[in-house]
């Protein structure tokens, strides 16, 4: 009897386990952040709950470019002028209100290896931290790619702590993992849109 209802128990697990797994999206089992641009008018959702928005609820149009800095969600999203690519990658956001801009800007600068250089009130608030830090170094905050906005100061860029990604744990720029701001970096041109909310 206790055989019969470890089997029965079993069946069903195995059920609703295949069941739970039907309803994944093709891209999300693959480990993919690229996926077609929805024809819905709805938000979707992934399985990391991350919200995956309408470019068309931000932005006018897609010319050169869309990126998309949601502060809340810790996610930024990208999406090609032709509109065939949509990535959505996780993010570190601004430590406090105080130190986060948001707003509408644009790309006026790429860098590879990017030199880092906190600004003046950094400094203040942390007067041991060095003055500049080389690119390319382990210890520079700004990892191996910089995407420079027009807001002087304000950048997306990568990051070698990796801890950083997903919390509010920057001074005012979007970290992304150093593979994720390589793609991105690749993508984005001068002149792309971004919006931070």
């Amino acid at each position: 009897m206790a055989n019969d209802l470890m089997k029965r128990r079993a069946l069903l697990g195995g059920a609703v386990g295949m069941a739970s797994f039907a309803a994944i999206p093709t891209w999300a089992q693959e480990g993919s952040t690229e996926f077609q641009a929805p024809v819905s008018s709805t938000v979707r959702n992934n399985v990391s709950s991350f919200r995956m928005p309408l470019w068309q609820d931000y932005f006018e149009n897609t010319r050169g470019g869309a990126i998309l800095a949601d502060t809340k969600s810790r996610a930024l999203h990208y999406w090609s002028e032709d509109q065939l690519i949509y990535r959505l990658y996780p993010s570190s956001v601004p430590l406090s209100e105080e130190l986060t801009r948001l707003g509408r800007t644009e790309i006026v600068r790429k860098a590879v290896n990017p030199p880092w250089r906190p600004t003046a009130s950094m400094l203040e608030r942390n007067p041991d931290w060095p003055k500049m830090v080389e690119g390319g170094a382990k210890d520079n905050p700004l990892g191996v790619r910089g995407l420079y906005l027009s807001w002087p100061a304000y950048l997306i860029h990568g990051t070698h702590d990796t801890r950083k990604i997903g919390r509010r744990s920057s001074n005012g720029c979007i970290g992304l993992y150093n593979e994720h701001v390589i793609e991105l970096y690749d993508m984005a041109q001068v002149g792309t849109q971004v919006l931070l909310i």
